[in-house]
């Protein structure tokens, strides 16, 4: 090991004067059988930092086929190498000037330090958008539709509890959490199962039945009533479920839990019903049958369906599809392709609600749009294309 009259010596071959560096010196040295394979490191932001500081930890999660992510308990970060000219050392114990105590007045002083580890990269973190369509896929390999009847066993099939998703989802616990409610899942003896969308709206036909036939206001449905006149027909815990789903949950005066059904959410979900089996609907035709289909007093607009339905106001009739956004590519440019090649020009307003869920913080769908679109006015109305060629 170097003694300080070797570090002065050094200095003053180097032309450098002792009284412009730090009253410390540290002396380096590599450890036994020291690798750059020993560690990884990675550049962490305050939150992050906080994060480990407080105990908690991180998880990279995804499949050998995928990309990894690292997941906080609340974010997911995508994770990619970043490549450095400088060579990183990994010196525990070695402290930088602002830990040192006030010895500017002290003499030069020299510590030594043992280099544990040390790389020329580093694992850099960027914020990014849970990868959450698997969610979905995986539930829908075995959906429910109610329970088995008499001697009926339940069909056979995969079924998830929360640690299975965990382990195979792409995302933070709080964001799967938030996607099971979005996708209408509910937990059934352990299990997070998603129930087929037919037998999902049988259960709120019963619901709206009863509202009509009790003349009570959407906003005041009774839940103890609801389970009491129909747990006979399906089992509690869905009919509850359903109204969680449709409504929004409330107590009156009295104490009792009440729910107020939204009315745009059982507009949707019928549209649903209505243009699942159809490949295109006469959209003059559709919005009658669309009226007459939801319960009385509850009103259809076009509006409701934003990210669900595409409406072809070019065609002679015009035409409504069903187009769900869930359905449509996780991936950037995956998803802009698929859209340009279902339709050659868009207006903001229609692809909007399809790009919205693409979009990163602090980001809108407009600076999106001018990243992967190119705009023009067409009859005086500004419409984007694509910027590449579409196979179709």
């Amino acid at each position: 090991m170097r003694t300080l009259e070797e570090v002065q010596a050094t200095l003053q071959i180097a032309k450098v004067n002792e009284e412009d560096l730090q009253p410390v010196t540290y002396c380096l040295s590599f450890g036994d059988n020291v690798s750059s394979g020993d560690y990884c490191l990675m550049q962490l932001d305050d939150t992050l930092c906080k994060h480990i500081e407080a105990g908690e930890s991180l998880i990279v999660r995804g499949d050998k086929d995928e990309h990894a992510v690292l997941c906080s308990e609340d974010k997911t970060y995508d994770l990619k190498i970043a490549d450095t000219s400088n060579l990183l050392l990994f010196v525990p114990g070695c402290e930088t000037p602002d830990q040192l105590p006030d010895i500017s007045a002290s003499p030069q002083q020299l510590m030594h330090a043992q280099i544990w580890g040390f790389s020329n990269c580093y694992w850099e973190l960027r914020r990014q958008r849970p990868r959450l369509k698997k969610l979905k896929k995986l539930l829908m390999e075995n959906p429910y539709d109610g329970p088995a009847v008499g001697m009926q066993e339940e069909a056979p099939g995969p079924k998830y509890t929360m640690d299975d998703l965990l382990e195979r989802i792409q995302a933070s616990r709080e964001e799967i959490e938030a996607h099971l409610q979005n996708v209408h899942a509910c937990e059934i003896d352990g299990f997070w199962r998603i129930l087929d969308f037919d037998y999902e709206m049988k259960i709120l036909g019963y619901v709206t039945q009863l509202v009509d036939s009790e003349s009570w206001s959407f906003s005041k449905v009774s839940l103890s009533v609801c389970l009491e006149e129909l747990g006979s027909l399906e089992p509690k815990a869905m009919i509850e479920h359903c109204l969680n789903c449709y409504g929004r949950r409330y107590s009156n005066g009295d104490g009792q839990v009440m729910y107020a059904l939204d009315e745009d959410k059982v507009c949707r979900a019928t549209a649903q019903l209505l243009l699942q089996n159809a490949v295109k609907f006469n959209l003059s035709e559709f919005q009658k049958v669309w009226q007459q289909s939801v319960p009385e007093g509850m009103s259809t607009r076009l509006d409701q369906l934003r990210g669900l339905a595409l409406l072809d106001r070019s065609s002679k009739p015009e035409t409504i599809s069903l187009l769900r956004v869930e359905d449509l590519p996780e991936d950037t440019l995956e998803r802009f392709n698929n859209l340009f090649s279902l339709r050659e020009k868009w207006t903001q307003d229609d692809i909007e609600p399809y790009i919205q869920d693409l979009c990163g913080e602090k980001q809108s769908t407009g600076a999106l749009l001018t990243k992967h679109a190119r705009s023009s006015v067409q009859n005086g109305i500004k419409v984007y294309n694509s910027r590449r060629p579409v196979a179709t």
